[in-house]
C-alpha cells in the first residue's frame, strides 16, 4: 500500500498505474511491514520510481544499517552488534584466503583485461558446465553455450525477471522466503510475487510443518489469477532459505509437472547446494534429474557465496538450455558482469581436480572441513535453543536455523513480532524477522549459526 501511495504521488503516471492494484497485489510487494508511508517524505529530487527504490533501501536495511555502524569486534568494539540476520559463512575464511592467494590464482593476461563476452569468458563458462556436471549429479554432461555468468544471484533473479515478465506481472513463490528476493524481481523489473502460503500446522497433505505442496501452489495461482494478475513463472528455493528443506526428488518432480501444466518458468535457486552438512540429507539438484518436464521453461542458478564462504565476490551463473532466455539476459550482464581476474580466480578455485576426476582440494579439503564446522556450529546452536525452551525446526541444510518465538508473543501479531526484533537489536543481536520473509505466522525468526564460537556464545 506504501508503494502505491507513493507511486500515485509520482508525476510520470502511465505505466505506474499498475501499482494502483487490488488489495492482496498490494500486500504483495509490501516491504516486509516495515514500511508506513508517513514516515517517508517524497524527494523532490527523484522519480515515483526513484522514491520507491529509496523507500526499498530505507525499510529492508534498517538492522543492517545498525550493525555495520556498531559491528562487534573482541577488541574494538566489545559491546558492539552480534549479527545473526545476514546469511554468511564465516567459518571458513581461512581456507579460502589461503587458496585465493596461491600463484595460481594471479593472472594478468590481456584478454583478462578487456571486454569479455558478456555471457562470461569461455574458459569460465567450461569449467562451470564442468562443476556442475560434478556437483549436481547430471545424467549427461553440462553445456559451456549454456551458461551465464553475472556478478552474484540477486542480479540474476532481477534479469530473469525482466526477460521473462512484463510490468505488472507475477512470480508465484512460496513463503516464508528469502525477502532480497522482493526487491529483485521488482526494482528493475516491477515485477511482483504471488505468495504461495505456508504454515507450521501439520495438516491434509502437509507432513512436516512449512511443507511446500502442489494444493498450495495450484490455489495461490488460481487466486492470483481471480484477480487478474498474470502470473509468469515460479521460483524454487532448494535447499531452501529460511526453512532449511531439501526437497526429494518426487517433490521436484512433482512442482516441475505442475509448472508444465501452468506454463509457468521455472527458475530454481540451488546457491547452498554444497552447504548440506549431514551425511544423513541428499541434496538433489534439478540438474540431475534424468528428464526435466518442460527443459526450455527450467533455469537454475547456483553461486559462490554461500558454498564457497566468499560473499564479497559477486559471482553467480545461471544454466538455462532455452537460448532466447540466454541471449535476453545476456544482454543485460552488461551491466552485471564480472571483472575478468575474478573470472580468473573463479576458474581456477572450481578446476582444482588433482588427478581424478572430483575436483580434489574442494572434496579432500575445503567441503570436509566446511561440513565439519557447519555441523558443529549447528549442534551448538541447537542444542542452546533446547536448553533455553525455544522450539525450532532442525535441518541439516543452509546457514541459519528458523526458530518459534510464539509463546513470547502476549497477542501474537506482526506488530508484536516487530518489537521482539527491535527488543533484540537495542540488546546489540541482529535477527531476522518472520514477516521479512512474508511468514504468515508472527513469531518465527531466523538465526545464522554459520559463525565463530565466541560469536555464538556471547550472542
Amino acid at each position: 500500500q506504501a508503494l502505491s501511495e507513493i507511486a500515485g504521488m509520482g508525476g510520470g503516471g502511465g505505466n505506474l498505474q499498475e501499482m494502483r492494484a487490488p488489495p492482496l497485489t498490494e500486500r504483495r510487494v509490501d516491504m516486509h511491514g516495515f514500511c508506513n508511508p508517513s514516515d517517508f517524505q517524497r524527494s523532490p529530487y527523484l522519480s515515483a520510481r526513484g522514491n520507491i527504490a529509496n523507500i526499498f533501501r530505507g525499510s529492508t536495511e534498517e538492522g543492517y544499517k545498525a550493525y555495520h555502524a556498531d559491528k562487534y569486534d573482541e577488541d574494538n568494539n566489545p559491546n558492539g552488534i552480534i549479527n545473526f540476520g545476514t546469511s554468511e559463512n564465516k567459518l571458513c575464511f581461512d581456507l579460502m584466503s589461503k587458496r585465493l592467494t596461491q600463484t595460481d590464482m594471479n593472472l594478468m593476461e590481456p584478454p583478462l583485461l578487456q571486454y569479455p563476452d558478456w555471457k562470461g569468458h569461455m574458459f569460465l563458462r567450461e569449467e562451470v558446465a564442468r562443476f556442475l556436471t560434478y556437483y549436481c549429479k547430471a545424467p549427461a554432461p553440462l553445456k559451456a553455450e549454456n551458461v551465464i555468468v553475472l556478478n552474484g544471484c540477486g542480479s540474476l533473479f532481477s534479469a530473469l525477471a525482466t526477460v521473462l515478465c512484463d510490468p505488472g506481472e507475477a512470480v508465484l513463490i512460496a513463503t516464508p522466503f528469502y525477502g532480497g528476493i522482493t526487491q529483485s524481481v521488482f526494482l528493475y523489473g516491477n515485477v511482483k510475487l504471488v505468495y504461495a502460503y505456508l504454515d507450521s500446522k501439520i495438516t491434509g497433505t502437509s507432513t512436516r510443518p512449512f511443507q511446500l505442496t502442489v494444493e498450495k501452489l495450484e490455489k495461490a495461482l488460481q487466486d492470483a489469477r481471480a484477480e487478474g494478475v498474470t502470473v509468469r513463472a515460479l521460483i524454487l528455493l532448494n535447499p531452501q532459505n529460511p526453512l532449511g528443506d531439501i526437497y526429494s526428488l518426487s517433490e521436484l518432480r512433482d512442482y516441475l509437472e505442475f509448472a508444465k501444466r501452468h506454463e509457468l518458468h521455472v527458475i530454481v535457486d540451488e546457491i547452498y547446494m554444497l552447504s548440506v552438512f549431514d551425511e544423513s540429507a541428499t541434496f538433489h539438484s534439478v540438474l540431475g534429474m534424468d528428464r526435466l518436464p518442460d527443459p526450455q521453461r527450467t533455469h537454475v542458478m547456483w553461486g559462490i557465496s554461500k558454498d564457497f564462504a566468499v560473499s564479497g565476490i559477486r559471482f553467480g551463473t545461471l544454466y538455462t538450455e532455452n537460448q532466447d532466455v540466454a541471449n535476453a539476459v545476456a544482454s543485460l550482464c552488461y551491466f552485471h558482469g564480472v571483472c575478468g581476474p575474478v573470472q580468473h580466480k573463479v576458474a581456477q578455485l572450481l578446476r582444482d581436480r588433482g588427478e581424478s576426476v572430483a575436483p580434489y582440494w574442494i572434496n579432500q579439503v575445503y567441503l570436509r572441513a566446511n561440513h565439519a564446522r557447519l555441523k558443529a556450529a549447528h549442534t551448538y546452536v541447537t542444542d542452546e535453543l533446547k536448553t533455553l525452551g525455544v522450539p525450532f525446526l532442525n535441518r541439516n541444510a543452509g546457514f541459519f536455523v528458523w526458530i518459534d518465538f510464539r509463546k513470547y508473543l502476549r497477542t501474537g501479531t506482526f506488530e508484536e513480532e516487530m518489537l521482539l526484533w527491535r527488543r533484540f537489536l537495542d540488546n546489540k543481536v541482529l535477527l531476522s524477522c518472520g514477516k521479512a520473509f512474508e511468514c504468515s505466522e508472527p513469531g518465527w525468526f531466523r538465526i545464522i549459526f554459520a559463525d565463530k564460537t565466541h560469536r555464538l556464545q556471547l550472542g
